[in-house]
């Protein structure tokens, strides 16, 4: 009964990761003349019932998730200023209609932070992405309609996601995953190459730019970070923060390399992408301190996505400011920005330490989609936007890697191998 009981919740730890990937919708043709085989009640269905059973599952382990609360007070602060914010929108109910997808995500990555040790939540990551990877194998070559681009990007591999670039984008968290496991037999490694290798090619068949500029970056990242040791200097954390925000930038420049070459002698908008930018911070500066309320800004009442769409062209309407950060700045301003950053700069300093002084490659994790998180959002919004994997896995990151343990090198030995999927009382320093 136990036995069944954890594969229960293994199986609804997977169905719920791959629920806010958006791989449950399976997509759809671009004409609209073939709609997602999951109708959208379904979908809602789905929602409430991953939202019901995380909060139950979190009001059992009470207790421990009060002590994984408390390790990061700034998260839940800026949480609550987003929830807060249909208070100064232009449109609070539609604020307070997309904040349940706010309060969703983070009762889930905070339900997976306090009920699986790093190491289970690497592995569970590793095989949410797995079967994703496989469903859109068969969904793009047994229904190419809805696993494929038709209209747009014809030929390029969606699978059950909704996009090319969610699709990619997906692949490359899967790398991290991959290649974050802990390796406990030669077979392991094999296994685990082999799923960075697949992953790779389903990125070069999405064709998205960005994606497979981010594969080769993070896999060097990676590589180096499994490879250097921690030697206790601050000018480590500095180089490795500067080069986060190096590579950030060389991701912007190189996933858009194409329109940069089509631009010369013209004016360069990287697709729109710079026009979308410059009208963006300039309504921030009309709102600096709490912004316009969570996406407020780019609601169908709004009037600036339709005043940015003049300049652009009338048949497009802007969705998002193709940046995350610039979308929280609009979301919650600049204030809320600050806590965003307070609490990633926290995360990903002690990540790095971690990383870099850890012998067990799941250490390396938290580290990788943290940078992943950061260069993914240079040129989209994948951070507080819609009902998103991205909140989800950042809370339950952000959580695990600031618990405190005295020696986190031995965590894994520390958990009993019958006992994965339960938690022990946490040790405190």
């Amino acid at each position: 009964m136990k036995k069944l009981l954890l594969f229960a919740e293994t199986c609804f730890v997977i169905f719920g990761l791959t629920f806010f990937t958006g791989g449950l919708t399976l997509g759809g043709s671009e004409d609209g003349t073939i709609a997602g085989p999951v109708p959208i009640i379904v979908i809602t269905a789905i929602r409430y019932f991953i939202w019901l059973v995380s909060t139950l599952l979190v009001m059992l382990n009470a207790k421990r998730a009060l002590i994984t609360i408390k390790r990061d007070w700034v998260l839940w602060i800026f949480t609550g200023l987003v929830l807060f914010s249909f208070a100064w929108s232009d449109f609070p109910q539609w604020t307070l209609l997309t904040n349940r997808e706010m309060l969703q995500m983070t009762t889930f990555g905070l339900y997976i932070a306090t009920r699986f040790p790093l190491t289970q939540q690497v592995k569970l990551y590793a095989l949410t992405f797995t079967i994703g990877g496989l469903a859109s194998i068969a969904l793009a070559l047994g229904v190419p309609a809805l696993g494929k681009h038709i209209v747009d990007h014809p030929g390029a591999w969606k699978g059950i996601y909704d996009y090319k670039n969610t699709f990619g984008s997906m692949m490359v968290i899967a790398m991290v995953a991959f290649f974050s496991l802990p390796v406990e037999s030669p077979r392991d490694r094999q296994l685990k190459w082999l799923g960075i290798a697949v992953a790779t090619a389903l990125i070069l068949l999405s064709t998205s730019k960005t994606a497979l500029v981010l594969s080769f970056g993070m896999l060097a990242l990676m590589l180096f970070y499994r490879n250097f040791r921690w030697k206790g200097k601050l000018s480590i954390v500095l180089g490795s923060l500067g080069a986060l925000i190096v590579s950030s930038a060389a991701v912007g420049v190189l996933a858009n390399w194409s329109d940069l070459l089509k631009g010369l002698g013209r004016d360069v908008t990287l697709s729109g992408r710079t026009y979308i930018w410059a009208v963006s911070l300039d309504r921030i500066m009309d709102r600096p301190l709490f912004g316009y309320g969570r996406s407020a800004f780019w609601s169908s009442e709004s009037p600036y996505p339709k005043a940015i769409s003049y300049y652009l062209s009338q048949s497009f309407t802007a969705p998002h400011a193709h940046n995350g950060f610039i979308e929280i700045a609009l979301d919650v301003g600049l204030v809320g920005l600050a806590l965003f950053l307070v609490c990633y700069v926290g995360a990903f300093v002690i990540a790095l330490m971690k990383a870099y002084g850890s012998k067990h490659p799941e250490h390396t994790w938290a580290l990788g989609y943290l940078t992943f998180l950061a260069l993914n959002n240079v040129t989209e919004s994948y951070i507080l936007r819609l009902a998103n994997i991205y909140w989800v896995l950042f809370v339950a990151t952000v959580l695990t890697v600031k618990q405190r343990v005295p020696a986190f090198d031995d965590e894994r030995e520390q958990i009993p191998a019958s006992s994965q999927f339960q938690h022990l009382s946490e040790t405190q320093t």
